[in-house]
């Protein structure tokens, strides 16, 4: 368990940088449009959403590296990703340059949010899947909460205080980068991409699986290749009697329509729905418009800019402690409960904001609604997403499976992130937090009415439900 937990730890880092990355820029925004004069659009476009335009496609492209070159070779490139855009975005001199190496780094989060749930679930066994999966979270609110920490204490330094908000993630992404390289492959990548049993095995062994062969022959089973048809083939020619005959050539026509099966096949209707509708409430939530914008909402409540910024810094620090209440509770309560307990966190939270924005209650209210918004979220969605997203899909489709569920989410973040400035002016806080409300009620249906319990089961149990 010692090196399970080590290996997962670090491939889980890259959840820090993900979540550095994405909050820093709520402590940059505001100075960088006033550097560079920037209209709402403009400040949209360039500044807050150029990462998860990048983020959108990296997590839509990332299955291509997860299969292709593996899961490791993935998490190393994510390494660099994040460092060549956290040194080159502080270095930026104009909001064109700035927002490419924004996008740079986007593009590794979008790619991690795909490779880290997928590598841990394929090396962690199912009884510890769930928590260690969840690692991911937990590092990416860390990440969250050290950001606004270094915001707060960065701010006010020096004119150019923005840069060394941003360049100051270079080093962490340094030290990510020479760790993951110490990590071994995915087992279950090794025997679907390479068909390398021995090193498979080796590893297994040294996570501590107990049932090393029953966890081999499963995923096994679970590839579909050219070589069963041929095999079944061949018996098929050796039979006489045409009822086995007929029953062989039935397995050879599901064979093929199997090995020629992609993602949008009938056959994954159902977790891709899962997938779909989870992570687009997951940003309908308004979760990603608080972290980005938090102090402009606070500062619109009537908080100063400097009490702005340590609200902020409560954010991170709610998120970090109810992370760490789901991260224990996912293998004991489940999924779907935890799913529960946040969606009714998350109507009761925003609708409590929209009513003190409505009749200028002030912004102790405020404050204290939206750190409850932050734990309802970092128990339920946080905790569960990546999670979830990693164990509905068969080996097969896993990578993409995930890209779809990322991309999802990321396409509605950079969506959100784009129009709020815009929205911000165009409409009422009172009414943008009922909409977010609206969409909470929606899913509290998803998670009763269509979300299955994924605890406790292995990830080819979970597959073969499906079928």
């Amino acid at each position: 368990m010692s090196k399970l937990l080590l290996w997962s730890i670090t491939v889980a880092v890259a959840g820090f940088l993900f979540g550095f990355d994405t909050a820093v820029i709520s402590g940059a925004e505001q100075k960088i449009q006033n550097l560079w004069q920037l209209s709402p659009f403009e400040h949209g476009t360039f500044i807050v959403s150029s990462a998860l335009w990048g983020t959108v496609l990296g997590a839509l492209t990332g299955s291509i590296p997860c299969d292709r070159l593996g899961r490791k070779i993935t998490l190393i490139l994510i390494g660099v990703l994040y460092s060549v855009s956290a040194l080159g975005s502080a270095l930026a001199t104009d909001e064109y340059t700035f927002a490419i190496l924004r996008f740079i780094g986007g593009i590794g989060v979008g790619i991690s949010s795909i490779a880290v749930p997928a590598y841990i679930s394929e090396v962690a066994p199912a009884q510890h899947r769930g928590r260690l999966v969840a690692l991911y979270q937990f590092q990416i609110v860390f990440g969250i909460l050290i950001a606004f920490v270094s915001n707060y204490f960065i701010s006010g330094f020096a004119d150019w205080d923005w840069r060394l908000m941003l360049g100051i993630e270079t080093l962490p992404a340094v030290v990510y980068l020479l760790m993951v390289l110490k990590v071994p492959e995915s087992p279950r990548w090794l025997i679907l991409h390479k068909n390398d049993v021995q090193t498979s095995r080796k590893i297994l062994t040294e996570i501590g699986e107990q049932n090393i062969d029953q966890v081999i022959s499963e995923i096994k089973e679970s590839k579909t290749s050219d070589t069963d048809i041929k095999q079944a083939k061949q018996v098929l020619n050796q039979v006489e009697t045409h009822n086995v005959a007929h029953e062989i050539s039935d397995i050879i026509e599901e064979k093929k329509q199997n090995a020629h099966a992609g993602l949008f096949s009938k056959k994954y209707s159902f977790p891709i729905m899962l997938a779909f509708l989870l992570a687009f409430f997951n940003q309908l939530s308004g979760i990603n418009f608080i972290l980005y914008y938090a102090p402009r909402v606070f500062e619109m409540a009537g908080l100063d800019a400097s009490a702005s910024l340590l609200s902020s810094t409560g954010i991170g620090l709610t998120n970090l402690i109810f992370t760490m209440a789901g991260l224990y509770l996912i293998d004991m309560l489940g999924r779907k409960t935890l799913m529960l307990i946040g969606s009714v966190g998350y109507i009761l939270s925003l609708g409590i904001v929209a009513w003190a924005f409505s009749g200028g209650q002030g912004g102790t209210i405020v404050v204290i609604a939206i750190f409850g918004f932050i734990a309802a979220h970092a128990i339920g969605q946080g905790a569960v997403i990546w999670v979830f997203i990693a164990e509905i899909f068969p080996n097969s489709v896993r990578a993409k499976g995930q890209a779809l569920g990322s991309g999802t989410h990321w396409v509605f973040a950079a969506l959100i992130s784009l129009i709020m400035p815009v929205a911000l002016s165009a409409f009422s806080a009172s009414h943008i937090f009922i909409f977010f409300m609206g969409m909470m009620v929606l899913q509290l249906l998803y998670v009763v009415f269509l979300m299955p319990e994924t605890k406790g089961r292995s990830l080819e149990d979970i597959a073969h439900s499906y079928k």
